[in-house]
């Protein structure tokens, strides 16, 4: 696994992954529901380098970013034993939402394209909460770099 930050103008996280067997259907082409996964992977993986973990939403706030919405345009497989890059792109920062947009690669080969909305959801309630300031200046940050 390798998580980077590129390096031009419109900045985006980049993970980097190889596909494995259990990805896979018995022809060795990547299950379609795999590439919400690996998006997750990714979305995780940048919200990590920003400063937080899913873990420590959980136990400090009682709340978790969970998928609202999310838009998936499939347009060519990938494969096992592929290396794939997923990208991940905050488009705006709201009240208690995120949106982003998100790509999976192999090379130069675009696959799989995503528009996702975040929810910040309390535990408790079920409902949707502002997110917490500390978290927000953080992606804020994030963005900037973008």
């Amino acid at each position: 696994m390798t998580v980077t930050m590129a390096d031009h103008k419109n900045s985006i996280h980049r993970f980097e992954m190889r596909v494995y067997f259990e990805d896979t259907d018995v022809g060795g082409i990547v299950y379609y529901a795999n590439y919400l996964r690996f998006a997750e992977r990714g979305r995780t993986e940048m919200l990590r380098q920003s400063g937080f973990k899913s873990s420590e939403l959980i136990r400090l706030h009682n709340a978790a970013l969970a998928v609202r919405h999310c838009a998936v345009d499939y347009l060519q497989s990938a494969r096992l034993d592929d290396v794939l890059v997923v990208e991940t792109e905050i488009i705006a920062c709201k009240g208690a939402a995120l949106d982003l947009k998100q790509r999976v690669l192999c090379g130069d080969i675009e696959l799989v394209v995503m528009d996702v909305r975040l929810a910040y959801i309390d535990l408790d309630r079920g409902r949707a909460k502002r997110l917490p300031e500390n978290l927000r200046k953080n992606i804020v940050a994030l963005m900037k770099t973008q």
